[in-house]
């Protein structure tokens, strides 16, 4: 059964979204520049960090536990290699539409632009609610897994997910011509997907329990994969500038300090 501390764990990481949509409001056109790749660069930080301290080491350590010993790592590889290939699978069979960019990728679709922009996003947040699911269903069948450290999960993405919604809600005001509160509310449902498919990870892993470490490997493997499909370029294109690279390293340290703290 899903508990109170699951369901607020859940949606902890939409409120990051919806805080973020919510600088529609108080800024002005797009985001400057430099703020907007030093924040994709810390996203993709916060979500390298996550994906190695929050979901792989647990992954093996959970393996370990199973009496697999020098073997651990075969569900964290496996599980890691299977959410890339998912991810990459997604990206070429939906249409969808990067931000900043007029060439849509996947199949040909009469799907609208405003349309394609949102589902880029929804690939994008898939692995990051499923992150969240595979490590509050792990609750209670691994010491490595505990609830400070599931919730440190959920506040490290919802860190992320304020820059991240602000870098959506703009673009549809200023490209798509959107008023200030369509395109908050647009910002905001971009982030439904993370706890509708936290909720779909936590019901499916609830008859899953031995496969937990490839679970949770094969969400470090999707958000990997959108942090250097996406994020990393995004953050470096343009003029040259290291700020993305900063950002990055930042974005790392307040992750593992989080986990490493709270868990």
């Amino acid at each position: 059964m899903i508990n109170i501390n699951t369901l607020i764990g859940i949606t902890v990481p939409l409120l990051g979204t919806t805080l973020g949509s919510a600088m529609v409001f108080f800024l002005k056109d797009q985001l400057n520049e430099l703020l907007r790749k030093a924040l994709l660069g810390f996203a993709a930080g916060v979500m390298m960090a996550a994906s190695v301290w929050s979901l792989l080491v647990p992954a093996m350590n959970m393996s370990e536990e199973a009496g697999m010993g020098k073997l651990s790592f075969i569900p964290a590889v496996v599980g890691l290699a299977a959410g890339i290939g998912f991810l990459l699978f997604m990206d070429r069979h939906i249409p969808h539409l990067h931000l900043d960019t007029e060439s849509p990728e996947g199949p040909k679709s009469s799907l609208g632009k405003t349309a394609m922009m949102l589902l880029a996003v929804v690939i994008h947040n898939i692995p990051e609610g499923m992150a969240v699911g595979v490590v509050f269903a792990g609750l209670g069948e691994a010491d490595t897994l505990t609830l400070a450290s599931a919730f440190a999960l959920s506040v490290g993405i919802a860190i992320q997910n304020f820059p991240e919604g602000a870098i959506i809600s703009m673009p549809l005001k200023a490209d798509a011509g959107m008023n200030k509160g369509r395109a908050f509310v647009y910002g905001m449902l971009s982030g439904v997907v993370e706890p509708v498919g936290a909720l779909i990870t936590i019901l499916i892993s609830g008859i899953m329990i031995p496969l937990l470490p490839y679970l949770l490997s094969f969400a470090a493997g999707a958000m990997i994969y959108v942090i250097v499909e996406e994020l990393i370029p995004e953050s470096a294109e343009g003029e040259h500038s290291n700020i993305g690279t900063i950002g990055f390293a930042l974005g790392f340290a307040v992750m593992m300090i989080l986990d490493v703290a709270l868990g």
